[in-house]
């Protein structure tokens, strides 16, 4: 079983396309939460998961835009969200809310959480993965930092397969993971997309235009 796993979409259609052309042959995929947020894709990003029937959990941006709550964002993602509850439609939305914070797969293998098993919004980053955070699962996979890493340990694999459309690693490339589920083994992924017509995008769209410029710094 080979999983393509993703994360922190954050409505960057164009970075989520070129990650999903770059993917090595896959059985499945499932995405840690924040499909939209930022980016000016939102619709175009839940409906390429829908579609799919990709299993995802709600991320902070999800849950923001799909109960109207802001949680004291930034400017930057306030406008996201903002701009995303403008553009879904009815049945967008309705996904967005339907999605758990917690999802098990694969008879109990994989749990998927967008911060932390304890605390979805938690920013659980490299230097704090460990191994209790493993309960029964042999592979837990989080997102929310936009940073990309996994680690191994004896009871399973910890994994954050970093940001599709926003990556803050210092990379700017889109990022992405691949987990054979069989052999225990993660292979990670970065694939170059076209950052300026992001950019281009984001302020035909009235949004800040950090939003853009920072893509391409990868912070």
């Amino acid at each position: 079983m080979i999983v393509g796993v993703i994360a922190d979409i954050h409505g960057n259609r164009v970075a989520l396309d070129a990650v999903l052309d770059d993917m090595p042959p896959v059985d499945t995929l499932v995405c840690a939460g924040d499909v939209v947020g930022y980016n000016p894709w939102p619709g175009a990003c839940v409906d390429a998961l829908r579609e799919r029937e990709v299993p995802t959990v709600m991320g902070n941006h999800d849950r923001a835009v799909a109960t109207g709550t802001d949680f004291s964002f930034n400017s930057m993602a306030g406008a996201g969200v903002a701009y995303a509850r403008e553009q879904l439609d009815d049945e967008q939305l309705a996904w967005l809310a339907g999605l758990p914070d917690e999802r098990t797969e694969f008879d109990g293998r994989m749990k998927i959480v967008h911060g932390h098993p304890d605390d979805p919004d938690r920013y659980t980053y490299p230097d704090m993965f460990a191994a209790d955070m493993l309960d029964d699962e042999d592979v837990l996979v989080l997102g929310h930092t936009h940073v990309q890493h996994h680690e191994s340990y004896d009871d399973g694999i910890v994994l954050n397969p970093g940001g599709v459309g926003q990556p803050r690693d210092g990379d700017p490339r889109a990022a992405y993971a691949t987990l054979d589920l069989d052999a225990m083994n993660v292979n990670e992924h970065r694939v170059e997309y076209d950052i300026e017509r992001v950019e281009r995008a984001v302020s035909e769209a009235g949004l800040p235009e950090q939003i853009g410029s920072r893509l391409r710094k990868g912070r």
